[in-house]
């Protein structure tokens, strides 16, 4: 099972290689194809890989292997090697699935594309980074993977890099990474000088056991607080998550992609992973809490202002990760992982949903110009649809349930982390109805906004659609919540996160109280949508212009430090440039210069000359032995 397991990374890596070196001598539609069947096999074998873990007893649920010995030095010995646990399980199981469907769908999508075959090999290192990170069984591996998304982000973000927009959006999406990948490797050499170790079973074992901790709750914090602004870099939270908004420059796959299954995940992967670091510090918990119920709100906010069919889904997914990081911090690390599962298939399906409607109204992205979609793409909107109702937590829909577990762990923690998480639900049902509406229904505003003649998809495209759309169904029965039979998600990660799951102890009315809020939200949600934009496509009240611009957020961030960066760089232009490094090197030209000439009076070609120069040379040296020899 060890050798069967390397090939779940192995195969899209292999992917990529054959595409990258053979891809010009393949047929377009077989280099997309040869993409998927690597990424589909590696999904076949998480599924084996699954079936072995539950064979086995909980307790010995665990395969940790080194393959080879990457680097060494001193105390500290880095292995190449993969864990695989229940929690790793997950990650590859939706990672793969959902990556599988993402590769298919691009076949269509990007049939067109001249550079379709490139965008393959980018995409199978996506999802190999992605899978070294999640099966990585120590920092520094993960950490290979974690550059590695970040980098293949980079390529795909800017993939249509002579537009200007598409360029700066992947240059941005790398820039802010590196911001959070600081702190996580601040985070990584604190754990090292505390524990002497990077290795996942002495540095988060010790903590889990009943054994003397090695991680004391001072260090426990700064730990937990480092790497959480690593976390925040990549899975865009406030204020880091203005890169993941104009990551929609990307072809809509990769949008998908990166949003449903890997990258912005891959921060809520690590916080889960060092559940119990976080467990020691009540600091860095709340901390964790506060970011994710005020990036969950604040993006809710606005997205309700945006035109741009694919922005209200970036800032969609900034406001769901909010909610993930916010059941992090309540402790509820197993609810989290439920969202973000079920919102890699309500995610992508939408993304893919918005990419079926821009394929079909020829990149146009307004949702102002399009309406009564639904009439010439009814599986693209039926499907949509479903994904709103699952995503604005309408039961029995998948995201009633895992987004219901958050707001449970959230009031257990506080009420004022709840209600905020209670308004941000309304406002999730809200602005994806908004959508919904203005996209699907109403009047067909495209016939009088140009030229379009919207058409349903390929087959190739709606099939991921249809098969998301029953994911996104029925995959609330992963943790239904009415009982221990039922929670099958809990009891499949308990083992993982052992007494850092937080314990919810409210009697049960107040649980059925709050599940019942739940349906209210969604409800409200979906009524104002309703109200307001089922038949009108303007109501300029609840379009400010400061939502619309994501609070301005982006703004400042780009006049505290990219203006006042360029300033300096002009003021300093006008004297290190000249004067430093244009002084440095015509001063070695001089002195070069000077030497020169002075060595040049030496070789004058007199042998009298040369003589005196030996007789002073030898004078010199016996002055030295009969002075060393006096002392």
């Amino acid at each position: 099972m060890n050798s069967l397991l390397v090939l779940v990374p192995v195969l899209p890596l292999a992917g990529f290689f054959i595409n990258l070196f053979f891809g010009a001598r393949l047929p377009r539609k077989v280099s997309g194809a040869l993409a998927t069947f690597a990424v589909g096999a590696a999904f076949v074998i998480a599924v084996v890989e699954y079936l072995h873990l539950l064979s086995l007893a909980s307790a010995n649920r665990v395969i940790d292997t080194n393959i080879f010995t990457w680097f060494a030095g001193g105390s500290l010995s880095v292995h190449f090697g993969l864990y695989l646990d229940p929690l790793s399980s997950v990650m590859i199981l939706f990672v793969t699935g959902v990556a599988t469907l993402i590769h298919a769908y691009s076949i269509a999508y990007m049939e067109h594309d001249p550079r379709m075959k490139t965008f393959f090999v980018y995409l199978n290192l996506f999802v190999f980074s992605m899978l070294v990170l999640v099966l990585a069984n120590n920092f520094v591996v993960a950490f290979l993977g974690w550059e590695g998304v970040g980098a293949c982000s980079y390529w795909l973000i800017s993939f249509w890099f002579h537009r200007d927009s598409a360029a700066s959006a992947g240059k941005k999406a790398f820039i802010i990474n590196r911001v959070g990948d600081f702190g996580y490797l601040l985070g990584m050499f604190y754990i090292f000088d505390v524990v002497k170790s990077l290795d996942y079973h002495t540095v988060l074992g010790s903590t889990l056991g009943s054994g003397t901790l090695m991680v004391s709750p001072h260090q426990a914090t700064v730990i937990a607080l480092l790497l959480f602004v690593g976390a925040a870099g990549k899975s865009a939270q406030v204020p880091l998550f203005v890169w993941l908004v104009d990551a929609m420059e990307g072809p809509t796959p990769v949008s998908a992609l990166i949003h449903a299954a890997t990258m912005v995940t891959a921060g809520v992967y690590l916080m889960a992973r060092i559940a119990p670091i976080i467990h020691l510090s009540t600091v860095a918990s709340t901390t964790i809490a506060i970011v994710g119920v005020a990036t969950a709100f604040i993006a809710a906010m606005a997205a309700t202002a945006q035109n741009d069919i694919k922005k209200v889904l970036a800032y969609s997914t900034v406001s769901q990760l909010g909610y993930m990081f916010l059941g992090i911090g309540s402790g509820a690390y197993v609810a989290a992982i439920f969202l973000m599962v079920t919102h890699a298939f309500y995610k992508a399906l939408l993304f893919l949903g918005s990419g079926s409607v821009i394929h079909a109204m020829n990149d146009e992205q307004d949702i102002k110009k399009m309406g009564a979609l639904y009439k010439v793409m009814p599986i693209t909107g039926f499907t949509f649809v479903i994904a709103w109702l699952s995503i604005a937590g309408v039961p029995p829909f998948s995201g009633f349930f895992s987004k219901g577990d958050v707001l449970l762990a959230a009031y257990s923690k506080s009420p004022i982390l709840w209600l905020f998480g209670a308004i941000t639900a309304v406002l999730t049902a809200y602005y994806m109805g908004r959508e919904v509406y203005l996209v699907f229904f109403g009047g067909a505003r495209y016939k009088e906004a140009g030229d379009f003649h919207p058409h349903e998809s390929p087959k190739l495209m709606t099939y991921p659609l249809i098969i998301l759309a029953i994911l996104s169904i029925l995959g609330g029965l992963l943790n239904l919540g009415l009982s221990s039979s039922t929670d099958f998600l809990t009891n499949w990660l308990i083992p993982v996160f052992g007494n850092a799951q937080r314990q919810l102890t409210f009697g049960g009315g107040t649980k059925v109280l709050l599940e019942a809020g739940d349906v209210v939200f969604a409800a409200i949600g979906i009524f104002v949508a309703s109200r307001f934009w089922l038949r009108s496509a303007t109501n300029p009240g609840l379009e400010r212009n400061i939502l619309r611009r994501g609070w301005g957020i982006d703004d400042l961030l780009n006049f505290l430090f990219a203006r006042q960066g360029e300033k300096v760089a002009e003021e300093l232009n006008g004297f290190v440039d000249p004067m430093v490094i244009d002084g440095a090197v015509v001063g070695g030209a001089n002195l070069v210069q000077s030497s020169a000439g002075i060595m040049r009076r030496l070789q004058n070609g007199y042998v009298r000359s040369y003589a005196l120069v030996i007789s002073l040379g030898v004078v010199i040296l016996l002055g030295y032995v009969v002075t060393r020899a006096s002392f």
